[in-house]
Order: structure tokens, then C-alpha cells, then sequence
């Protein structure tokens, strides 16, 4: 009797403890049923090659606005508007009277000078002569004449300067090019008046620009700036040739950043066969940025920007932590990002502000 009621006790204390085990499984079960489900994955490194499109502007490679550098009148124009004219080539004739009488005038005075000048020269030559012989000349003489000689020299000279000045002024007449190229544009007509200050001074006479070879000039971002180079070949287009495209070399770049635009000057040559292209055009620039390394490029799901940042979420031990990062280029769907990133972070794809730092998760 003692002994089967011994068995009935370890019978039902076994029972009870299978029951107990069976039971806390079910729960942990329970447990692990009501963690979410995120998708992760392991970031790779690429080396990155993308396109920026700017908008750009075509200029001459050359450009000069002329004006008058005395006050005259046009007397004849030799260019106009759309002109291809030469270096040295004649584009206007302008007229001053008043200098053609300053010239004479000055001529005359030359001439006079240089006679007063070659009589005292004389009378110092022939006292010096004469003054080698003892007693003939005294000293005194012969200095006076000297000095006389000297300050008519210096008279004569000053003369000859004052007439080379207005043969100079004369030749500010005539208007040259300075350098092949094209009239872009033309503010004067015959008889206007002309000069360096006041009326006829506010505009240039003629502009002139260089259109075999252009400039082409774009602002690009501080953040993209890094990526380019001189010698780097790219293409762009512009409106008005729809369909075309035409190519250019990075040629300068101003190694400073604008203080107002944030961004770097990049000057392109461009060779304008044809001459298709005109100064003025905007472009559109398809700017090659090609990475120097190779670095992370995640699913734009896997970067979120709010508040407090920009941030990737990391999955270690199955717990989530927010790890600041910085975007880089952007692709379609993808996007470059740098942080303490490794080949073995687990990051998750479809991240949100909704996941907290610690979220237990499968």
C-alpha cells in the first residue's frame, strides 16, 4: 500500500514537472513570435562613377570692350556688327583738329629748340678749341658756355618729347583689333562724339570677342568639387541645338570656393568648329565624377535624415543602434555614405525614425 502510494507522489511530481517545462517553452515560443522581423544586409565598397548635369556659360575664350582714349569724333568706320576682323586690323578712324595744330605747333618748337640747341653747341665747341691755347679763353667762359649748351640740350629734349607725346595721342586715332576675332557689338556712328571722360564715355565704342575658341564656365558644389580635374574630358549641349552634343577639356579650375555660391569656378576650352556655338549660350554640362577609392553605396531605404541627423541602423546581437553617417553622390536608388562602417556591419534595409536604439529584433 505504502509503496504504490510512493509511486502515485513521483508520478504526479513528474508529471508536474514536464507540465512546467512544457509550459515555460511555449511561453519563451511567445516570446520570440512577437519579435519583429527586419531585413538586413552587409554594405560593399564601389568604386563610384557618376554624372552631374550644371547648367554652364558659354563666353569668347576672348573678350575686349574698346574704348576712345581721346576726345574726338568718328570719322569713318571700317567694321560693324558680325565683322571678322584680324589682329592689327583697322575698325574706326576718329578725328581730333585740335591735335593735328598741337603737332604742328609742337614741330615748330622741336625745330627751333634744336637749332638753339646745335648754335650753343657750336660756341662751346669752338671756345673748348680754342681754349687750348693759354690764355685765349678764360675758364669762366667756357663754363657759362658749357652750362648754356647743357640747359639748351635739356630744353631740346623736353621739345622732342612733348612732340613724340602728340604723335602718340595722333595715333589713339585709329582703332585696332587686338586680336581675330568677331564685332559683337557697335555703340558709335559717324560724326558721334567720343572720349575718355563725360559725353560718349559711358559705352565702349566696339566690343570684340575671340569665337574660334570659347570658354565654357560652371560653378560646381563644394561637395563634388573633389571629383574633377584638369585635362578631364566631358560633353554638354545647349537649347538651341537640340539633339546635339559637343565636347570640351577642363582646362582651369580657381582653387578657391566662391564666398557667396559655396562652389568652385571650373573653366573649360572649347573649340568651335563651325561655329555653331555662340557667346551668351547656357549649356548644360555632364560633369564625370569618378571616385579615387572605392567606398560604401547602401539603398536610399538604408539612410534616414531627421532632427537629429543623418543615420544608418545597425543589427549586432539582435539589438539596433543608430550610427551617424554622411551622404555622399546619389544614384537613382542607391547613395554613397561614410561612417565607422565595416564589411561585416548588418545594417538595416528599410530603415525608419520608428526604430529606436535597442529594438529587439529577429
Amino acid at each position: 500500500m505504502r509503496n504504490n502510494l510512493a509511486k502515485a507522489i513521483v508520478f504526479l511530481g513528474t508529471t508536474a514537472l514536464v507540465a512546467g517545462c512544457q509550459t515555460s517553452a511555449k511561453q519563451n515560443d511567445a516570446v520570440a513570435e512577437k519579435l519583429p522581423v527586419i531585413e538586413t544586409f552587409v554594405p560593399k565598397k564601389e568604386i563610384l562613377t557618376t554624372e552631374l548635369r550644371m547648367p554652364a556659360e558659354i563666353t569668347g575664350f576672348q573678350q575686349v570692350d574698346i574704348y576712345a582714349k581721346v576726345s574726338s569724333y568718328v570719322k569713318e568706320l571700317k567694321a560693324d556688327i558680325g565683322s571678322q576682323v584680324k589682329k592689327g586690323q583697322l575698325l574706326m578712324l576718329l578725328e581730333a583738329p585740335e591735335l593735328s595744330s598741337q603737332l604742328a605747333a609742337a614741330q615748330s618748337r622741336l625745330r627751333s629748340q634744336e637749332a638753339v640747341y646745335t648754335a650753343s653747341r657750336s660756341t662751346y665747341n669752338r671756345l673748348f678749341e680754342t681754349s687750348k691755347v693759354e690764355g685765349t679763353v678764360s675758364r669762366n667762359d667756357l663754363e657759362v658756355a658749357e652750362a648754356r649748351k647743357n640747359s639748351d640740350f635739356a630744353q631740346y629734349q623736353a621739345a622732342k618729347a612733348a612732340y613724340t607725346e602728340i604723335q602718340t595721342l595722333l595715333g589713339y586715332l585709329q582703332i585696332r583689333a587686338p586680336f581675330d576675332g568677331v564685332v559683337a557689338t557697335r555703340n558709335v556712328n559717324h560724326g558721334a562724339y567720343v572720349g575718355p571722360a563725360g559725353k560718349g564715355s559711358e559705352a565702349p565704342l566696339m566690343t570684340i570677342q575671340q569665337q574660334n575658341k570659347l570658354r565654357l564656365s560652371v560653378y560646381v558644389p563644394e561637395q563634388y568639387s573633389g571629383y574633377l580635374k584638369n585635362g578631364s574630358a566631358l560633353q554638354f549641349s545647349v537649347k538651341s541645338l537640340p539633339g546635339q552634343t559637343f565636347s570640351a577639356t577642363i582646362a582651369r579650375m580657381s582653387g578657391a570656393l566662391d564666398s557667396k555660391l559655396r562652389s568652385e569656378r571650373v573653366e573649360m576650352d572649347v573649340i568651335n568648329a563651325g561655329n555653331k556655338l555662340l557667346p551668351g549660350m547656357v549649356a548644360e554640362v555632364q560633369l564625370p565624377l569618378t571616385a579615387k577609392d572605392s567606398t560604401y553605396v547602401v539603398p536610399k531605404t538604408a539612410v534616414v535624415t531627421s532632427s537629429e541627423g543623418t543615420f544608418v541602423i545597425v543589427v549586432a546581437d539582435h539589438k539596433t543602434s543608430r550610427l551617424p553617417v554622411q551622404k555622399g553622390r546619389v544614384l537613382e536608388d542607391r547613395v554613397e555614405v561614410f561612417g565607422a562602417i565595416s564589411d561585416s556591419t548588418q545594417l538595416v534595409k528599410l530603415a525608419t525614425e520608428e526604430i529606436p536604439d535597442g529594438t529587439s529584433v529577429k
